[in-house]
Formats: C-alpha cells, sequence, structure tokens
C-alpha cells in the first residue's frame, strides 16, 4: 500500500502553524511547557552548529562561495540563515515584518502603526487611532509596538513616534498637556524604570545600573553611549552570564568588549563579533527630557 502524499506548504502556512504552534507550547503548564521548550532550544542549536560547519565550508571555498551567495538570495534560505544569526536581515524588512505580526492585536484595541524608517539604532513610527495619543492605553501600545521592535530587530534600540497629519479637528491645548509627573508616573506603571541622566552617560562610556520597575523584580543593566547612540542590556555576557560593568567602550569601532573572556560586541546591536550567533539581550530605551528611562517589566 502507497503512502499518501502530503501536500507542500507554502512558507506563509508554514509560519502561521509555527506561529500556532509555539502559541500552544506558550498554554502549557510550566513543567511541560520547560520541557517542550528545552527540546525546542537543542534542536535549534543542532541545526545552527550543522549550518555553520555547512556556511563555513562553503566560504573556504571560492566555487561554494559564489553558490552560498546565490542560496542567500531565495527568500526560505535566507530566511533559515538569519534566524540562525548567520546572515544578517535587512533591517526595513525585519521591522515591517515584526509589525505585521503585532498589527492585529492593535487594531483590536483600535490602534495601528506605520514605520516610517530607520536610522541610528531608532525605528521611527506613527501610530493611529487610539494608539496615538496621551492616555495609559496609548502609552502600553506604544511600548509593545517597541518591545516588539527592540525585541525582534538587531539593531534597534528605541523608538521614536512621529506626529500624524493634523486632523481637521481643533482641540484646546490645555486639553492634550500631560504633566511631567504624570509622564512619569505612567512609565513607571507600564515597566520603565530610571537609568540616570544624560549627564550620567558621555560619549564612549557604559553606565553599570540597577533597575528598579514598579511592582517588578529588579534586573542589573548597562547603558552605552557611543557617539551620542544610547543603547541598554541587562549586564550580562552572552558567553557565560558574567556582568559587563568594566567592559571595554570603543567609540572609534563602535564595539564593547568583555573584561573577562574578551568577548567582542556591536555596541549598538549587541551583536557578539567574536561568536556568530551570540547575542546581548538588548532592553527598551526612551528619552524623556534629560532623563534615560529603560523599560524593565512589563
Amino acid at each position: 500500500m502507497s503512502a499518501v502524499p502530503v501536500p507542500e506548504r507554502t512558507m506563509e502556512q508554514v509560519a502561521a502553524g509555527l506561529d500556532e504552534a509555539l502559541a500552544a507550547v506558550a498554554a502549557l503548564p510550566a513543567a511541560q511547557r520547560q520541557v517542550a521548550t528545552g527540546a525546542v532550544d537543542l534542536l535549534n542549536e543542532l541545526h545552527r552548529e550543522g549550518l555553520r560547519t555547512v556556511v563555513r565550508r562553503l566560504l573556504d571555498d571560492p566555487r561554494g562561495k559564489e553558490l552560498l551567495f546565490e542560496l542567500v538570495d531565495d527568500p526560505g534560505v535566507h530566511m533559515l540563515l538569519a534566524m540562525h544569526g548567520l546572515v544578517r536581515a535587512d533591517p526595513e524588512a525585519t521591522a515591517r515584518a515584526v509589525l505585521d505580526r503585532i498589527r492585529p492585536g492593535l487594531a483590536s484595541h483600535g490602534g495601528g502603526v506605520e514605520l516610517s524608517h530607520l536610522a541610528d539604532g531608532v525605528a521611527y513610527v506613527r501610530l493611529q487611532g487610539a494608539c496615538n495619543g496621551c492616555s495609559m492605553a496609548a502609552v502600553t501600545m506604544r511600548d509593545g509596538v517597541e518591545v516588539a521592535l527592540v525585541e525582534g530587530v538587531p539593531g534597534v534600540s528605541r523608538v521614536e513616534v512621529l506626529p500624524n497629519d493634523p486632523a481637521p479637528t481643533l482641540i484646546p491645548v490645555d486639553s492634550l498637556r500631560v504633566r511631567p509627573a504624570e509622564v512619569d508616573r505612567e512609565l513607571e506603571e507600564a515597566g520603565w524604570a530610571r537609568a540616570g541622566t544624560l549627564a550620567d552617560l558621555p560619549s564612549g562610556e557604559l553606565r553599570q545600573v540597577t533597575l528598579a520597575p514598579l511592582g517588578g523584580a529588579p534586573v542589573d543593566a548597562i547603558v552605552v553611549n557611543v557617539d551620542g547612540q544610547l543603547t541598554a542590556y541587562v549586564d550580562e555576557c552572552a558567553h557565560q552570564g558574567l556582568p559587563l560593568g568594566d567592559a571595554l567602550v570603543d567609540a572609534a569601532e563602535g564595539t564593547l568588549t568583555c573584561p573577562w573572556h574578551g568577548f567582542c560586541y556591536d555596541a549598538t546591536s549587541g551583536e557578539c563579533l567574536s561568536m556568530p550567533g551570540a547575542q546581548l539581550r538588548s532592553l527598551p530605551l526612551r528619552i524623556e527630557g534629560r532623563q534615560v528611562w529603560v523599560r524593565a517589566a512589563g
């Protein structure tokens, strides 16, 4: 008896199926979820190591290098290698894909988001509907967009919201003004914590801070300033989890070097330059006035 052929699925169908599977895993009891995610992590590591070997062997041979460059142009191959940190995905294309994934959730709350552009580690976006305002809901939605982009797009460290075109209806200015204390309170309630002022963070240096989010556990972090571009990371080297408070910042090269074993990172993206695929864990960062805020919870 011959086997029944399985219809080939498109990349979109595979991605949708993967999202459903991950959602099902997230809904499992804690013990079962830990086993499932552990198995997936080990499988991914196995695939990553195999792909690294394949890529290295191809790059060592001129004929293989030419073939590899042709293969990377294939969307499926590019996606696979990007997932394992072996090629750099186009940042704007990645950002738009991230926003496409969260757009249905924003729409369910009457909001929307559009990407304007990326520049110097900042994603410039426009918010629509319920997202576009000064209410707590607007702050929460903006933070959701920022978390998605910072975690999903290498090199993006924060989000700036651009103003939309003015609406024809005139609204009294006093009704739109939010007092600084109210802004601070909304940020704290949304999981943001103070990380110092701009004066505390001169270019070419880093600051080791313990973030104290309202109602959340403290988080040890570092804030790095490279030529005016600020980024924040969890204070753990991707190698062995050791603290980075004494790391060397090279503003000219844009690098951050771990003081323990010399692992070198791109200071603006957290990407490890010594070990492909390793990454510092980014934290969303924003500046209000001259106060630096880092999102540590929520």
